[in-house]
Parts: C-alpha cells; sequence; structure tokens
C-alpha cells in the first residue's frame, strides 16, 4: 500500500469511526436520560407507596380518635383531624395528577370521598356537641357504617398499593432492559475501538515494515548508485587519461615544430595539424564535461584569485586568434571591483574561454569586447556581471530560447561552416548555475551578440599584491644555478615533450618511468621539484607521493601531471600531498609558471646609486632586464652585448629577405625578432610592425612601411645601448 492510500485509509477509517461514536455517543445519552427519568419515576412510586401506607394509617386514626371523643365526648380528640385529612387530600390530588390509570383514578377518587366523609363527621360531632352539649348517643360507637368505611378504606389502599406494586415491577424490567441496552452500547463502542484500532494498527505495522524494507532496498540501491558512480568516473578518468594523452602529445610537438624553420608549405601543414588538434581536444572536452555534469561529478572549488589576472589572461589567450582574423579584443572591468575574490577560477575561466572563443568564431570583422561591473556589494561578497560581445553575424530571435540547448546551434549550418558539437553553450550555463548564477543572451542578427552572466563572489579580506612577472628567458640564462627537477612519466611521448620543454631552459632533469623509480631516485639524488604523472605501472602518482612523504620525509614540491579532467582531481592531489596540479596538454607557459612559484625564489631586485638610474633613453627599456639580473651587472654587460651584435646581423637578413620578396623567411625573422628585442625592453615599441610582416603573404605598401621602422627603430635602439655598455 502506498503513502497515499494508506493516509486516505487513516482518514477514512477516522471519519467513520467518529460518525459511530457519535451516533453510540447519541444512543447512550438517551438511554441514560430515560435511564435516570425512569429512576425517579421509581423513586416517586416508593415514596407514593410508602405514602399510602401512612393514608391508611392516618385515615383509620381518624377514625379511631371520632370514636374516642364521642365515647368520652371530649372535643380535644378531634384536633388536627382536618389537618390529617388535608393531608390526606393533597397527597391524593398529587396521586391523581398525571394519572393516566382510570381504575386507579376511581379508586383515589373514593378514598377522597371517604376522606372526605371523616371530615364531615367531625363537623356533625362538634356542632351536636356546641349545641346539646354532647357528641353522640352511646350507640354511635357501635356503628356498622363506620366500620364498613374504615375497611373500604383499607381495601382501596391494598388495591392502590397494589397497582403501584405492579407499576414499580414494570419501571424496574423497564430500567434492567435500558441498562441492557446501554451495556450492549457500551461493549459495542470498545469492540468499535478495538476493532479500528486494531485495523489501523495493523495497517501501521504493515507500512512501518513496508517502509524498513524500502529503506533496505534504498540502502542497497544507493551502494549499488555510488559504486556506479565510482565505476563511471574510474571510466571517465580513464578515457580522459587515454584521449588526452596522445593529444598531448600531438599539439606539444606541433608547438615545437611551428617554433622551427619551416618552408610554407610545411608551415601550414602544421598548422592545420594544430588547428585539428585542438577542434579534437575542445571536443573531447566538451563530452567529458558533459559527462561529469551528468554524472554529479562536476564541483565547484572556491580559492583565492585575481579577477583583473584572470581576464587579462584570458585576454591575452585570445590576442593572436583575433589578430590571425584581423579582430580587435578588449576588456574593461569596473575600478571599484575588489582585485582579490573567492571562487572558482577554473570555472570562470572556462565560461570566459567557450564564450570568447564564440565570439572570434562567428566574427569576420569588426571587435569582442568584455565588460566586468559590480552588480551588487556587500561588504563580504560581490555579484559580478560579465558581458562578452562581438559584431559578429548574430543569432536569429527565434533561435534564442535554444542556444543553451544541447546539440543547439544558432543555424542548421553552423556546424556545417563552423563546426562544433553544440554542447559548448549548454556547459557554460550549467556551470554558471552550478555556482548560483545565470546567463542571458541578445542578438541581432548581421549586427553580433551579447552574452551577459552574472555570479557571486565572497571579498577576500587579503588583497593581495599583483605577482611579479617573470619571463621564461629568465631560465635560459646559463649563469644561473640550474634547477633540478625530475620527471616521472611512463609515456614515451610526454617524456619526449617534457624533454624538448625543459632543454630550452637552465634546468637539469632526470626523467624516470614509474612511481617506484622516482622513489629510488629521490633517495640518492637531491632535487628542486617533481613533476609526477598520475597514472603509471607498477606504482601510481598517488603511492609514489605517500612514499616520498613518509618513507623519505621530504617536503620537496610534487605537481601532478596528469591527463585527467576531472572534477575534484585537484583536490584529491592535494589531499594527497602534492603541491598543485597541471593538466595535460601540458602548456609551455603554465608549465613555467608552476616551475617558478615552487623551484625558484623570485629574483631579488637590489637598487643601485649608479648613473644608470639617471639615464632616460628614449627606445630601449632596462626594467625587465634589472628585474631578472639579480643586480648582476656582468650578466647585463653580456646581454647588452649580444643585442649590440647580433640585432644588425639579423636586421640585415629581414631586409635581404624582403627584398627578394622571400615571405616565409622575412615571416620566421619577423618572429625571431620579438625573442631578440625582448630583453632590452623594445617588443611593446615593435610588436604591432613585426606581426605585420610576421602575417604578410606578399610584400605591399603596409609591410613596406613596417619594415622601415623597425629598421630606424632598432639602429636607435643600438645607439642607446652602446650608451648603456659605456656606463660600465
Amino acid at each position: 500500500m502506498g503513502n497515499k492510500r494508506f493516509a486516505y485509509l487513516i482518514v477514512l477509517t477516522f471519519i467513520a469511526d467518529s460518525i459511530l461514536l457519535i451516533a453510540i455517543q447519541i444512543n447512550s445519552a438517551r438511554n441514560t436520560k430515560e435511564l435516570i427519568r425512569n429512576n425517579n419515576t421509581l423513586l416517586h412510586e416508593l415514596r407514593s407507596s410508602n405514602h399510602l401506607r401512612e393514608i391508611d394509617r392516618d385515615i383509620l386514626g381518624v377514625e379511631s380518635r371520632i370514636r374516642a371523643s364521642i365515647a368520652t365526648n371530649d372535643t380535644t380528640h378531634l384536633e388536627g383531624i382536618d389537618q390529617k385529612i388535608d393531608e390526606v387530600e393533597v397527597f391524593l390530588d398529587s396521586l391523581s395528577k398525571d394519572n393516566s390509570d382510570e381504575a386507579e383514578e376511581k379508586l383515589i377518587h373514593r378514598l377522597s370521598v371517604l376522606a372526605l366523609d371523616k371530615k364531615i363527621v367531625k363537623e356533625k360531632l362538634l356542632n351536636r356537641y356546641f349545641s346539646l352539649g354532647n357528641m353522640d348517643d352511646k350507640t354511635s360507637i357501635a356503628n356498622p357504617r363506620a366500620r364498613i368505611i374504615s375497611n373500604e378504606i383499607t381495601s382501596i389502599t391494598g388495591q392502590i398499593y397494589k397497582i403501584r406494586q405492579i407499576q414499580m415491577a414494570s419501571l424496574s424490567k423497564k430500567n434492567e432492559e435500558i441498562g441492557n441496552k446501554a451495556k450492549i452500547y457500551d461493549i459495542s463502542l470498545l469492540a468499535l475501538l478495538v476493532l479500528s484500532g486494531s485495523i489501523i494498527g495493523f495497517h501501521i505495522i504493515r507500512q512501518f515494515r513496508r517502509q524498513h524494507l524500502l529503506i533496505q532496498e534504498l540502502n542497497i540501491a544507493e551502494k549499488n548508485a555510488t559504486i556506479a558512480a565510482q565505476t563511471k568516473e574510474n571510466f571517465l578518468a580513464n578515457m580522459s587519461h587515454e584521449i588526452r594523452t596522445p593529444l598531448s602529445g600531438i599539439l606539444g610537438f606541433t608547438n615545437l615544430l611551428q617554433k622551427r624553420t619551416l618552408d610554407s608549405t610545411a608551415t601550414e601543414f602544421v598548422s592545420s595539424i594544430q588547428r585539428s588538434g585542438e577542434n579534437l581536444m575542445a571536443i573531447v572536452n566538451d563530452i567529458l564535461d558533459l559527462s561529469k555534469i551528468e554524472a554529479g561529478m562536476m564541483r565547484i572549488t572556491p580559492g583565492t584569485f585575481s579577477i583583473n589576472g584572470l581576464v587579462n589572461s584570458v585576454e591575452t589567450l585570445f590576442l593572436e586568434r583575433a589578430k590571425e582574423k584581423g579582430l580587435t579584443i578588449s576588456s574593461n572591468i569596473e575600478q571599484s571591483i575588489p582585485d582579490t575574490l573567492i571562487g572558482d577560477a577554473t570555472r570562470l575561466t572556462q565560461v570566459l574561454v567557450n564564450l570568447i572563443g564564440n565570439a572570434i568564431k562567428f566574427t569576420h570583422q569588426g571587435k569582442v569586447t568584455i565588460e566586468v561591473n559590480a552588480k551588487s556589494q556587500t561588504k563580504n561578497q560581490i555579484i559580478l556581471n560579465f558581458k562578452v560581445s562581438d559584431t559578429g553575424i548574430g543569432i536569429n530571435k527565434e533561435k534564442l530560447v535554444e542556444v543553451f540547448e544541447r546539440f543547439k546551434q544558432g543555424e542548421d549550418s553552423t556546424t556545417r561552416n563552423y563546426g562544433g558539437t553544440g554542447l559548448g553553450l549548454s556547459i557554460v550555463k550549467s556551470l554558471i548555475l552550478l555556482q548560483n548564477g545565470d546567463i542571458e543572451v541578445s542578438s541581432e542578427p548581421e549586427k553580433g551578440t551579447a552574452f551577459s552572466f552574472y555570479i557571486p563572489y565572497n571579498i577576500s579580506e587579503e588583497q593581495l599584491n599583483a605577482a611579479i612577472t617573470i619571463n621564461p628567458e629568465y631560465f635560459k640564462d646559463k649563469t644561473n644555478t640550474p634547477l633540478r627537477v625530475l620527471v616521472v612519466d611512463d609515456n614515451a611521448i610526454n617524456q619526449s615533450l617534457m624533454e624538448h620543454l625543459l632543454l630550452q631552459w637552465n634546468i637539469d632533469f632526470n626523467i624516470v618511468f614509474n612511481g617506484q623509480e622516482a622513489v629510488d631516485q629521490l633517495a640518492i639524488k637531491a632535487y628542486d621539484l617533481v613533476l609526477m604523472d598520475i597514472q603509471m605501472p607498477i606504482m601510481d602518482g598517488y603511492t609514489a607521493t605517500q612514499q616520498i612523504r613518509e618513507v623519505l620525509k621530504l617536503d620537496i614540491p610534487i605537481v601532478a601531471m596528469t591527463a585527467h579532467a576531472m572534477a575534484g582531481e585537484r583536490e584529491k592531489c592535494l589531499s594527497r600531498g602534492m603541491n598543485e596540479y597541471i593538466s595535460k596538454p601540458i602548456k609551455e607557459e603554465e608549465l613555467f609558471k608552476l616551475i617558478s612559484s615552487f623551484g625558484l625564489e623570485n629574483a631579488k631586485q637590489s637598487s643601485k646609486g649608479t648613473e644608470t638610474s639617471q639615464i632616460k633613453f628614449l627606445y630601449i627599456d632596462l626594467t625587465y632586464m634589472k628585474s631578472i639580473s639579480g643586480g648582476n651587472t656582468v650578466f647585463e654587460q653580456t646581454v647588452t652585448k649580444q643585442f649590440i651584435n647580433n640585432v644588425p646581423e639579423h636586421l640585415q637578413l629581414l631586409l635581404s629577405a624582403y627584398e627578394n620578396n622571400n615571405v616565409v623567411i622575412v615571416k620566421h625573422g619577423a618572429h625571431d625578432f620579438k625573442s631578440s628585442i625582448a630583453i632590452m625592453g623594445l617588443l611593446p615599441l615593435l610588436e604591432e610592425k613585426l606581426d605585420v610582416l610576421e602575417m604578410m603573404t606578399e610584400r605591399n605598401e603596409e609591410s613596406k612601411k613596417a619594415l622601415e621602422e623597425i629598421e630606424r627603430v632598432l639602429h636607435l635602439a643600438v645607439a642607446e645601448a652602446k650608451v648603456f655598455v659605456n656606463i660600465f
């Protein structure tokens, strides 16, 4: 029986019992009332019967007193007779009142006449006494009529008494019947209560038993669901690892290839591989994210982050892609917003990356803007409102309601023309809702689209200062003490990728294949940092970390390095003793940030009262070089001399390639110049001009002017660099 039916049964039983109880109570009250009335009548009859005996005695007493007064000729015996007769009359009137028995009524009437006759006889005697001086002659005492009257009075009272006895017997019998009836009602009521209580009790016990069985079944189902969820999580983790690992290798080596000098055809091929790999990785990420959301494993992990730094990082991430399409991308953050907030920066980044990526994909000309302002703010909390808008193809109004649905895109031709799975915006909305926010969209075809969403964040009590930016070039300086890094990974492709990345830096590293080898290596050699894969044969990363912490007693920083993309993976790594988590495919910038955070101390700048602090150069900017030199003047001299010697040669090669219309060499030369001039702070000044040369397909007026400006600035910068060297 279901809970609903059981509730109905209880209500109906209560109503039926209440109706029966009321009916029984009414009958019981009626019987009780009748019983009381009969008892009162019976008591009245008893009193009347007793009174009848007294009447018989009183009338006979009156007769005796009359006889005595005649015999003694004394009137004092007649005193009180009238009062007695009156009392008898009153009683007889009360008996006659409400009396329905005709025979009894005749007897009462006759008794009243006889009683009145005694009163008349008494009056006659008094009159005779007052007129003749005596009551009667002696014959009056033996008057036979008086004897007859006395006998008649006794007979009448006996008959009335007998009738009253019969009535009392009838009343007693009726009382007995009423009592039995009331007893039956009481027994019925008790039986009804016991029966209804038994029925309800049976169903309650039955319901409790069913609930107990259901609870047991639910416990079993919950355990099975937990096992199924764990199995699904493990499956997703394995799939994530198995799919991402080869993709990470492809993208990693593609990035390395792009840094080499290639002809135009090879460059096009590598770019195609890069784009395809990134698209495939995006699709895999969407599918895995969707699976995590459906499985309830997508968790929000609060942490402290800089909103300005996050937005700037995302903007920088898309800067090159926007330039490739001829778009401008900009961001604007309201100045009143506190910089350091508490929330899930990873999920916010994922949302912004998805929205900005879509904006660039569907915009052919114009701009993409990111706006951040405060929707509301209290002392400890702020609701940030984000708006990502573009000037792209837009969305029809009738399609706006579908954009957040899975596998839905703005137009049927979108997938064919632009690619994608139609999952991105659905995942974005799910992530925003998980963070107690919401999202909406407004758009107009051919004019652009704007996505607006808000998310509440807590305001950090301690506002962090912006971290000092350290350029990867710092690690390439061989004059510094090399950083000792242990790489633990069983995948050959990942090993090759890490080797190529770390060889570019001033890092002394070793690579081992599993956790056991890592523990053995750390037991015999000291390292500054461990990059630890998670899934490995013989001993996985978690077990190896536990051995390092508990057996070797080492506090060396350990960074988890895995293709897992599961919710809570970072927390799991930290709980097992690791210091941080980086997901594959590993990007050089992210890896560098982790290494700089855990493996190196920030370079300390020392203030010097030298003449260089007094010189103001127009072109070169020594800020960056001094930030990484740490006051090492030998390093500053070496780098500056390399700049003076190498830049003119590179510039000449660039000019020659441009004159010979060798576009490939021009593009590579312009790209290489970015790193060559960065040390002297010239990149902000020449980056836009170098971008023109790097993206050129043929010689034109714009590229010519850009090259002329580069040549002019570099000549002047070399001259300023020579002045700087002469100071030493």
